[in-house]
């Protein structure tokens, strides 16, 4: 299939749901790769209003949610009449699939339409899938046979592509960013008998630690250090995640939190921040769930709030440690460690100045090394690099 030259190819990108509101870096992402035209194939639509795509496609006919999920155990893959049309006119020049396991049911699509196809890792996908579900070590092998660039966070999730039997010289470290100028810096401060307000956001998954983080929270206050904490997140209703909301709400009562903490729920993005503003710390601990599951890479919001100027509290997991690097921008505890965690939430606490100099070095890193712009400007490069 030949391809008319443009000065600003066709990227297919392919993802299972546009876009849920934890997800905004897949938009961020494409809407800052200059010099390319974005097409988006996803099974369904969530929230679109919020991330305007001018070229969107869902399959004309979609599966029901129970032969979607016997499709994916049975490994049947194919291209849906309508995307087959649609690409036949737009004569793409690269195929960009989100999530390793997508990626491997995009392989009759990108060998359809004769297109380089890059991946992109994410989290579950390199660390619950091959652990859960055996056969995907399987498919993995196939696709990285197959597929001719991976993409991936940081060199942690680098290291498991290697390990999952990935070739190293196709793996590149892509780094997801957030949009610098769009947010402000304000440097924390706390006044004279002010509570230590703190913040904690992610969904109600295994992997975020939440848990960990208001235990921590409840020896702080044992410890006669006054405390606020702001929860921004919740359960989708799965009952992995029912259980997980469970285990939060079990935190609280059992250290008599509920006078100090309020539970926000999800909240656009904006909110989001605008509470970063009105709290000092963001604790974040993930952590890998027993299941596997795990980060992957580093939660992007800990990239928005060290852009913000907020000190941050968090884990040596996966790749945080290239984001929050501790004695600089934030502390970071071993996994699972609560106590540890309220040491440096006391730390914090009988230490505010030192958060304006954290915060500094926060914004610096991140406008450095996870700016959007520049970041898009790689992955552009990257396609380019393949197309020509």
């Amino acid at each position: 299939m030949s391809r008319l030259p443009s000065a600003s190819p066709r990227i297919v990108h392919s993802l299972p749901i546009w876009l849920s509101t934890t997800m905004i870096w897949v938009y961020t992402q494409i809407r800052n790769t200059p010099d390319t035209s974005p097409l988006v194939l996803v099974d369904r639509l969530d929230h679109p209003e919020q991330f305007p795509m001018e070229r969107l496609y869902t399959p004309r006919r979609p599966m029901p949610p129970r032969l979607v999920s016997l499709q994916r155990r049975l490994g049947v893959r194919f291209v849906p009449a309508n995307y087959r049309t649609l690409l036949d006119t737009e004569r793409p020049a690269l195929l960009h699939s989100h999530f390793g396991d997508r990626a491997w049911f995009d392989l009759p699509l990108a060998r359809r339409y004769r297109l380089p196809h890059v991946v992109t890792f994410y989290g579950y996908d390199i660390s619950m899938l091959p652990r859960s579900r055996p056969y995907w070590r399987r498919r993995y092998r196939e696709l990285f046979r197959r597929a001719d660039l991976f993409l991936c966070e940081g060199e942690f999730m680098a290291a498991r592509l290697a390990d999952l039997g990935c070739p190293p010289e196709k793996v590149r470290v892509q780094r997801l960013g957030v949009e610098v100028g769009e947010i402000a810096f304000a440097p924390r401060r706390r006044q004279a008998g002010e509570p230590l307000r703190v913040l904690i956001a992610g969904s109600f998954r295994e992997k975020k630690g939440i848990p960990y983080a208001l235990e921590a929270i409840g020896m702080l206050a044992a410890r006669g250090v006054p405390v606020e904490v702001t929860v921004i997140g919740d359960s989708s209703g799965t009952p992995r995640e029912q259980a997980e909301k469970r285990a939060i709400l079990d935190v609280i009562r059992r250290y008599n939190l509920e006078p100090a903490t309020r539970m926000l729920g999800y909240r656009p993005y904006a909110e989001l921040l605008a509470q970063a503003y009105a709290h000092h710390i963001f604790l974040s601990p993930s952590v890998t769930a027993g299941d596997g599951d795990s980060e992957g890479g580093a939660p992007v919001s800990l990239i928005d709030m060290a852009a913000s100027g907020m000190p941050i509290i968090s884990t040596r997991h996966c790749d945080i440690p290239g984001v929050v690097i501790h004695g600089a921008n934030g502390l970071l505890a071993e996994e699972r460690d609560a106590p540890a965690l309220a040491d440096h939430l006391a730390w914090m606490a009988d230490h505010p100045e030192r958060w304006e100099a954290m915060g500094w070095a926060g914004r610096q890193h991140i406008e450095t090394n996870f700016d959007a712009q520049k970041q898009g400007a790689a992955l552009g490069a990257r396609y380019h690099s393949l197309i020509t």
